[in-house]
């Protein structure tokens, strides 16, 4: 008997929740301008919208991770999408700096479940040697649908205010909500769709989907390889979120293009992270194949694409040409999203059937650096309105990232170990 394909949807799933988490976040970036005239908001109010999304969405990371241990991803899944797509369509109803930070906590409060829950599904729903291209895919198809927003933002605006605009984007993860609720089930061995044979190849994963509420907090706290990723993940983030946040001011005000240049250009560093997380999630296993060593082969790129997303970075400072410039940062992009798979298959097998938690807990330190980025790039703007000295601040952060990865365990579940 051959075996279903069921799991292949739970990718399909996964990839068309990750664009659309990237559409309601990225508009925010496009609609900055337009924001900041009607509500007079000077840069640093700015990012201290954008840092309160990031805010809120670090800090509800470890709740909602836990909660798809514990209650399972798909009922999770459900209701933080449908709060998200509510608080999205709500940002078209601002009317000051207060409203608009607490409307942007609200919604990053929601999207902070996403990508743990996600991961939950996959711990139990894909064998082993699926999970790094099911990662790459999603983070591919994200970075993408990330990618291709401006310029569908920008012809949004066209033909309606940015407040109308928001109401579009939001209603779109209310149909995503209604058919995920029809097809998915946490368990395998639950959904009508999947046989005998598919079971069999699940038989060693499917029993992650099962309800875990005792994490055992003391020895995840504990765990040196844990603080290690955590603190990579931190750094991967800090220069990522100048792309979703601070790019299309920066391609307006420091390389002097219109609003519709800008546009088409804020695609390039997306699309190319898209490629960066796909083309690791095909690297890894043959190399590891090759090596006959999964630690290694997770260790050596994303430790090669933290390095070489610093020295991109730099060289985008020297250099003048505008469309040059922008496509060596894309290139840095590609190298970021190099140590996406990694460190998020890391989540997985470091966490086993407490993945989500984990997952929960390393995005958590990724959006504290989204908090923290944006603000500090609207600080920097204010004061010196220099925007290479905000570079060089991030390639110093690549370059720490850079020296967490050798002495990250990648693959030894925390259960197994006593790691201190």
């Amino acid at each position: 008997m051959q075996p279903t394909r069921a799991r292949y949807w739970v990718i399909f799933f996964a990839v068309t929740l990750a664009i659309l988490s990237y559409f309601d976040r990225v508009v925010m970036s496009q609609a900055a301008k337009p924001i900041s005239a009607e509500l007079h908001l000077t840069k640093s109010q700015m990012g201290s919208v954008f840092s309160a999304f990031a805010l809120a969405y670090a800090l509800f990371e470890v709740p909602s991770g836990w909660l798809g241990d514990f209650m399972g991803p798909r009922r999770v899944l459900v209701r933080i999408v449908l709060w998200w797509s509510t608080f999205t369509a709500l940002t078209g109803a601002a009317w000051s700096l207060g409203s608009l930070r607490v409307i942007q906590m609200l919604f990053g409060a929601g999207e902070a479940g996403g990508f743990p829950n996600l991961t939950k599904a996959f711990s139990s729903w894909l064998p082993l040697n699926e999970r790094s291209r099911a990662q790459g895919f999603m983070w591919t198809f994200g970075r993408w649908g990330g990618a291709f927003t401006p310029p569908l933002v920008l012809f949004t605006l066209h033909h309606m205010s940015w407040r109308w605009a928001f109401v579009c984007f939001g209603s779109l993860g209310v149909v995503w909500t209604f058919f995920f609720n029809r097809w998915f089930r946490d368990r395998p061995e639950d959904h009508p769709s999947v046989n005998a044979a598919e079971l069999e190849l699940l038989k060693g994963v499917s029993a992650n989907a099962a309800g875990h509420a005792n994490v055992p907090w003391a020895k995840l706290i504990r765990h040196r390889s844990l603080w290690l990723l955590w603190v990579q993940y931190f750094c991967l983030s800090f220069p990522w979120y100048f792309y979703i946040t601070w790019l299309p001011t920066y391609l307006q005000e420091y390389r002097h293009q219109t609003p519709e240049a800008a546009s088409r250009l804020a695609i390039l560093p997306l699309l190319f992270g898209g490629f960066g997380s796909l083309t690791c999630g095909f690297v890894v296993p043959r190399l590891a194949k090759s090596w006959g060593s999964m630690k290694r082969a997770r260790r050596t790129i994303a430790t090669f694409g933290f390095l070489a997303a610093a020295l991109l970075l730099f060289l985008s400072t020297r250099i003048e040409n505008a469309i040059l410039g922008t496509l060596v940062l894309a290139l840095a992009s590609f190298a970021n999203d190099l140590d996406m798979p990694p460190s998020w298959n890391t989540c997985m097998d470091m966490g086993g059937k407490y993945a989500g938690t984990v997952a929960g807990s390393m995005n958590m330190m990724g959006n504290l650096a989204g908090f923290a980025a944006p603000w500090i790039a609207g600080i920097i703007l204010d004061r010196w309105r220099d925007w290479n000295l905000f570079f060089y601040l991030m390639i110093a952060v690549y370059l720490c990232g850079a020296l967490c990865w050798p002495f990250i365990d990648p693959v030894t579940p925390i259960e197994n170990t006593d790691q201190v």
